[in-house]
């Protein structure tokens, strides 16, 4: 049987996302690219209200949460099959968004950035996604350094699924994400796309986020984010056949069809294999 896997459509409501800053922050706007993306066939939409590119200054609470949830009821009351996840790391928003109709919460903080956001995912029994981050979005490309950028990432990821789960989040909820990009040179982005079976093994679904990254450009060429699709669809091709589940784009249609080909290729009986070649089982 073909491979499965989600693809997540990107909704940025903000002025400054390092792609498409500014073109969905009319609410008309982003509730109309929300339904774009779920006609191309978007498993999730994943609504965000801050950037957090590198360099991004922080958004009040208040401001977020004005830009975000009423896009988000809206598209909840047009009755699409996707599901809705709310990008943030304040719980005063997520909570707002899932009154709303999100259940998923995407925090690239992995819940260290609100003391009260694991408590909303637990009380809520919404899904939620831990991405690793070194830093903060204004910090986090200073010079990221790693001894081995794979097995950091994966300890990281690992103490926080473990906190989540104290803190009373299902563990069929968790969802993880390596952070390509946030707080990584090229060479780390390419290590974790190289060895993301490792990460696989840790159980819990992969979420991969590679879409129009500046590292795509680097190794293209290609200066203008929209102008990376070929790197995105190749990058995400690549992370389907090492494991990834979840699929992070602002392209849903295009990616949700070489994936559809790439799945049919690999079988669920798929053994990921470590660095060395062999096989973990």
């Amino acid at each position: 049987m073909p491979r499965d896997f989600r693809v997540m459509g990107v909704v940025n409501v903000t002025p400054d996302s390092f792609s498409d800053g500014g073109r969905f922050l009319d609410p008309e706007a982003a509730v109309a690219h929300a339904l774009r993306l779920a006609a191309e066939g978007a498993d999730i939409l994943d609504f965000g209200g801050e950037s957090t590119r590198p360099g991004a200054e922080p958004v009040p609470a208040e401001e977020e949460r004005r830009r975000v949830v009423p896009v988000i009821e809206r598209v909840a009351g047009a009755g699409v099959a996707a599901q809705l996840s709310i990008d943030t790391s304040k719980a005063e928003v997520a909570e707002a968004a899932i009154g709303a109709g999100a259940t998923l919460v995407n925090d690239v903080t992995a819940l260290r950035g609100d003391p009260r956001m694991a408590a909303v995912v637990a009380e809520h029994g919404v899904d939620c996604c831990l991405m690793h981050m070194r830093g903060e979005p204004r910090t986090m490309q200073i010079e990221p350094r790693y001894d081995d950028v794979v097995a950091e990432v994966a300890a990281f990821l690992e103490e926080r699924t473990a906190f989540a789960l104290a803190q009373g989040v299902a563990e069929e909820r968790i969802l993880v994400d390596p952070g390509i990009g946030f707080g990584k040179a090229l060479e780390h982005n390419l290590e974790l796309l190289r060895r993301l079976d490792e990460l696989v093994a840790g159980g819990r679904p992969v979420v991969v986020g590679t879409s129009r990254k500046s590292f795509l450009g680097l190794l293209t060429g290609r200066a203008e984010p929209a102008d990376r699709l070929a790197g995105t669809i190749a990058t995400n091709v690549l992370a389907l056949e090492r494991g990834a589940s979840v699929f992070r784009v602002h392209d849903v249609a295009p990616v949700r069809e070489a994936l559809a080909v790439a799945a049919a290729t690999v079988s669920e009986r798929w053994t990921p294999t470590t660095s060395s070649g062999t096989t973990t089982s």
